[in-house]
């Protein structure tokens, strides 16, 4: 906006002496010119800057000379802005600068107080009331395709991201402060409504994400080609309606840094398996938040090794983003690609607790992802340390569920709430809230497709938990 770039060249022209000459430590112009000296600032002005610098170059360099307030970059004059918390941090910095090279992203700059005592902040930045959620993200001389898959890669293991929308402007590409998304595709993604459609370039005809996933990559921004259209595996398992999905359904290939080296495989292999406290049956529960699973098979030759077979590759980029590194059990799994294209039902044996090594999940109720409308409820979450409990008898009370974590070996809860159901409805939901992600990790690991038997019930109600979108109760 016109009135940012005339606060920034304010702020470049302040740094200047008399007749533009640039000033030195303590305000001494280029020619030497020592009568107008700039009084000492928390705010230092940094020049000479590499056109890649990012705030984050600025921090790591010069945070050795004291706790940093705020930057400012001015990317297109190559300078910034860095308040330190303290005026001696900055005398520290302008001093240092002086005296030897101070390097910033492998590139010297040079230093020199600033004339305001503070770095303007945008409206309501520093009030942490003010509800402002939103992130400004500009990308320069991008070397490939800036996506919404992209952007949720980087952003959302900090913090779980809501939605994504691209503009591009004089080539740089960024996020607005006001979110408002139509669609799923490559330059808009709500995360909170994974059914949105998506709209095909040119055409009028809607089809529906089948997974939910979170963004494909296919491009339409001058990158690259449109992905292909293929139709469905032949060899899919599950049956489904011509009113549950179109006769064609978008397979771009995926960019998240788990493909890079490898061909696409719906394959992912699981180490750091607990061995006593894991099996196939514990995996699927964990697993079939991200995807249908088709076989699990634990390796004779690696223990507290498993292969995963899922519906498709993006299920398991799915996985590998969400449940690679997390702890079970006190083990760290490790979730990666595997080379395998399909599960083979070879030496199978007998796991520490007396369960096969090998099991077959296609046929199962439990996959959560065997049709557009099913999927389309599942939100793709990260572990967190609350879950969502549903299909759930109403006779079952709080204590009776705590119980069911004590005679299972799980840690308890230490929040519990139940949503209001309508008076017919014949199954409750709700939350529970556990001390760390650790440990509702290891109850949906074990719980998750619980079998509860209710008095002079025909039929088991199954109980079924995924992560909440809730941090908290």
């Amino acid at each position: 906006p016109p009135q940012r770039r005339a606060k920034q060249e304010q702020n470049i022209t302040e740094a200047r002496g008399p007749g533009g000459g640039r000033r030195g430590v303590g305000g001494e112009t280029d020619s030497g010119d020592d009568a107008h000296r700039i009084a000492p600032s928390p705010v230092v002005h940094v020049r000479g800057l590499c056109e890649s610098v990012v705030e984050a170059d600025l921090v790591e360099a010069l945070e050795k000379f004291g706790t940093i307030c705020y930057v400012m970059m001015m990317p297109f004059k190559r300078q910034a802005l860095v308040e330190f918390e303290g005026l001696e941090s900055a005398d520290k910095c302008v001093a240092c600068g002086t005296s030897e090279a101070v390097y910033i992203a492998g590139q010297q700059a040079f230093f020199n107080y600033s004339t305001s005592k503070r770095i303007t902040r945008p409206t309501n930045s520093d009030d942490p009331n003010s509800g402002n959620k939103v992130l400004l993200l500009s990308i320069q001389n991008p070397l490939y395709p800036i996506t919404t898959d992209v952007l949720y890669t980087v952003c959302n293991p900090i913090g779980s991201v809501l939605r994504i929308v691209i503009f591009k402007r004089n080539g740089i590409q960024a996020m607005p402060t006001r979110l408002n998304v139509i669609r799923n595709d490559n330059d808009s993604w709500d995360y909170t409504k994974p059914y949105l459609v998506r709209r095909e370039q040119g055409k009028g005809r809607q089809r529906q994400a089948i997974l939910g996933e979170h963004p494909s990559s296919f491009s339409d921004n001058g990158y690259g080609s449109h992905c292909p259209l293929l139709p469905l595996p032949s060899n899919n398992r599950y049956k489904r309606g011509s009113h549950d999905i179109p006769e064609v359904v978008a397979y771009p290939l995926p960019q998240t840094s788990s493909y890079i080296g490898h061909s696409s495989s719906s394959v992912a292999m699981v180490s750091g398996l607990h061995p006593t406290k894991m099996n196939c049956t514990r995996i699927f529960n964990l697993f079939c938040l991200y995807g249908n699973i088709e076989k699990v098979k634990f390796m004779k030759s690696v223990p507290g090794t498993a292969l995963v077979e899922m519906g498709d590759e993006y299920a398991v980029d799915r996985a590998i983003t969400h449940l690679n590194s997390i702890k079970v059990f006190g083990k760290r799994l490790s979730v990666c690609v595997s080379k395998q294209h399909a599960v083979i039902p070879s030496q199978v044996f007998e796991l520490e607790d007396s369960t096969s090594s090998y099991k077959d999940f296609s046929m199962t109720r439990n996959n959560r992802f065997t049709s557009a409308g099913q999927a389309s409820k599942n939100i793709i979450q990260p572990p967190s340390c609350v879950l969502h409990f549903y299909n759930v008898p109403p006779c079952v009370t709080e204590e009776e569920l705590q119980r069911l974590c004590s005679e299972h070996d799980v840690p308890g809860y230490i929040k519990f709430k139940v949503f209001d159901a309508k008076p017919c409805s014949k199954t409750i939901s709700g939350l529970l809230e556990f001390d760390s992600k650790t440990h509702a990790v290891e109850v949906l690991t074990v719980l998750n497709h619980y079998q509860i038997r209710i008095p002079n019930g025909s039929n088991p109600y199954t109980l079924k938990l995924c992560f909440s979108t809730s941090s908290h109760l």
